[in-house]
């Protein structure tokens, strides 16, 4: 692997690009390194993209449906633009007033009702999923990867089953998140049309259309309207499209670095041991200290952050994991702190494009996290070097390698 550190040092004000690995390695760093100097950095990247890392600057743009649009959330090269109000993924990258209808449809889904039935099917993937990595461990010379392994199946599981997919095309759903979320626009042009994420749903909704009723939510979203019309095929896609890359790489990023954070903290590891009730302040404290998703804007008319000119149709990113990290937010902001009790993080976001999936993305990181430590209770980083963190969008470990020091029979 080679060192990033002996790479020539970027300067974050002008060159950060969220797409390369120096960032995804040190991003924290980053980010506290801009609040102090430069708090509003600007890239040539991806054609030109502005980066805020306060939290008051990052809560204010994301409350501003007025000056910022979601037509776009992922920055690439290829700007959508005449996608609004409904965007190409709704209700994510849908504006006022199209998006509360297309939110509201998929509330029942995700009301915490409906998440709660999912926590059982949830706990036998995750204890499935521990008996097949440790059926070849018999000692702490032992290494297995975390992410690949574990983390990176489940909610690849759940999702498939609320939509009614197989779970066989995890690896495919692995491509899509890759390709769309992690490199974008590095693979234009380069794909087999059947290898793209447009071939594989569009045969899915056909398919769908043309089969007997489901009782899943694909079979829901065909049956729903808005404003008494059935909803159009672009609309389904784009939902069930978001729901894959956003309901899959998001929550196995979560669970990864809250992995990640236990093998190296025996304390933490120990007091989730002792105190069970800890569980409950940890999972927001991870997801505070770890927050996965950096979310995309852009500009509706010529607007400024923090003083600064941002032009219209300019892209802005909104790292909501710095803004989880601003001392002027959070007491011990640097800090991970297991029990603490007021967090009110932005993991989810805020304003109307909060996070739908919050209560699922809850389930499945407690879940997970509460079944590993049952199982391998005590377990360290193999070596901290061979840890390889996403690019893009959304930050967590694609590779973990640990080293298992004790394990519990089920």
């Amino acid at each position: 692997m080679t060192d990033l550190h002996d790479a020539p040092p970027r300067d974050w004000a002008t060159e950060f690009d969220h797409t390369k690995e120096d960032y995804a390695a040190d991003a924290p760093a980053v980010w506290a390194e801009l609040r102090d100097r430069c708090p509003v950095a600007h890239s040539d990247a991806h054609g030109g993209v502005w980066l805020p890392t306060r939290h008051e600057d990052i809560a204010a743009i994301a409350h501003d449906t007025e000056h910022f649009s979601s037509e776009g959330v992922i920055v690439n090269i290829f700007k959508p633009e005449g996608l609004a109000p409904m965007g190409y993924a709704p209700p994510i990258t849908s504006d006022p007033p199209f998006h509360a209808d297309a939110r509201r449809l998929m509330l029942p889904a995700f009301g915490p009702k409906a998440i709660a039935e999912l926590e059982e099917g949830t706990r036998e993937s995750c204890r499935q999923l521990l008996d097949e990595l440790l059926a070849d461990v018999t000692g702490p010379d032992d290494i297995v990867d975390a992410a690949t392994q574990y983390a990176q199946h489940i909610p690849v599981r759940v999702i498939a089953d609320m939509l009614g997919l197989p779970k066989e095309d995890g690896p495919r759903f692995r491509d899509f998140i890759h390709r769309i979320i992690e490199k974008p626009g590095e693979y234009s042009g380069t794909l087999g049309v059947e290898d793209t994420l447009l071939f594989y749903l569009t045969n899915v909704i056909v398919e769908r259309r043309n089969g007997p009723p489901t009782d899943d939510l694909i079979g829901y979203l065909l049956q729903a309207e808005m404003d008494g019309e059935p909803l159009t095929n672009e609309h389904i896609f784009g939902t069930i499209a978001l729901l894959i890359i956003a309901g899959i790489d998001t929550t196995w990023s979560a669970i990864g670095a809250s992995l990640w954070h236990l093998a190296q903290h025996p304390e933490d590891r120990k007091r989730l041991a002792e105190d069970p009730d800890v569980l409950v302040f940890a999972v927001e404290e991870f997801l505070r200290f770890y927050a996965p998703v950096t979310m995309a804007r852009i500009a509706a008319v010529d607007t400024e952050i923090g003083g600064c000119p941002v032009a219209e149709r300019d892209w802005v990113l909104l790292p909501f994991p710095a803004a989880n990290r601003d001392p002027e937010a959070f007491e011990r902001a640097d800090e991970f702190v297991i029990d603490r009790q007021r967090n009110r993080h932005l993991a989810f976001g805020l304003g109307i494009h909060r996070c739908l999936g919050s209560n699922l993305a809850r389930l499945e990181l407690t879940v997970a996290v509460d079944e590993w430590m049952k199982r391998i209770p005590d377990f360290e980083l193999a070596d901290p070097a061979t840890v390889r963190w996403s690019t893009g969008q959304v930050r967590g470990p694609r590779e973990l390698p640990v080293r298992i020091l004790k394990t519990v029979e089920a």
